[in-house]
């Protein structure tokens, strides 16, 4: 008798970070590729993507409107692909001077008030506390994308127990579980999992090649490892964008 191989699957439903809306940053180039990054994440078990675009001043200039109207066009898209997925849009701001003129603008994606957010990648950001100020201001929670993913941390780990008590959540990437990104990436993201530090976890999808690969996360003990000792969020949201 034969049976067939079924692949992993996720523990979660709902994915938190990823870039799949086509031609709005630098994830799915077109609708096609992401509508078979789409199908992977059916084939994990996935049920809801929360799609966070860039928005970057100068770079990637992306708006509310623009962002929920790309999101609508491909849930369309999604559902005569015969694809069951629920499709919300929200954002990943880039913590700058640019991400302070949106704050106080009070016209934000997020995601009942849980908003993501990254830092630069070569250094801290020098105006975090003003930005941590003014999102508590307005009663937004603080996501940070990818804390595993900031070299300049790797050396300080008091650091992350210094953002994690200020109230900052925090989101990793499932990849970088399986040292996709490097190794030193994958040391903080298991030490930030084993110590029970991680809020979110989002595939960070910007091609087909980041959902392929996680097939192989789910698979993983670390993957284990991270729902054991985690209370995640991500599947408590099903409702959409606030603004």
């Amino acid at each position: 008798m034969f049976f067939k191989k079924v692949d992993a699957r996720s523990s979660l439903l709902t994915d938190f970070h990823s870039h799949i809306l086509p031609f709005i940053d630098d994830g799915a180039t077109n609708v096609e590729e992401a509508l078979k990054m789409a199908r992977e994440f059916a084939m994990l078990g996935y049920k809801t993507l929360i799609t966070t675009p860039h928005i970057k001043k100068n770079t990637f200039d992306n708006t509310p409107q623009k962002v929920q109207e790309t999101c609508i066009v491909f849930q369309k898209a999604v559902e005569e692909a015969g694809i069951d997925m629920k499709i919300l849009a929200a954002a990943e701001y880039y913590c700058d001077e640019g991400f302070l003129q949106y704050i106080k603008s009070d016209k934000l994606l997020h995601i009942n008030r849980y908003l993501l957010f990254e830092f630069p990648f070569f250094a801290p950001p020098v105006n975090f506390e003003e930005v941590f100020f003014e999102l508590k201001k307005r009663d937004y929670i603080p996501v940070l994308a990818h804390p595993e993913r900031y070299v300049y941390y790797h050396h300080k780990p008091e650091r992350y127990r210094e953002l994690k008590n200020l109230g900052v959540y925090f989101q990793i990437n499932l990849n970088s579980l399986v040292g996709y990104y490097s190794k030193p990436v994958k040391d903080i993201a298991y030490y930030l999992a084993h110590n029970g530090l991680v809020d979110f976890v989002g595939s960070d999808a910007h091609n087909l090649e980041h959902t392929t690969l996680l097939h192989k996360v789910i698979k993983s003990k670390e993957y284990g490892m991270l729902i054991k000792n985690n209370t995640l969020l991500n599947d408590t949201f099903y409702e959409g964008v606030v603004l």
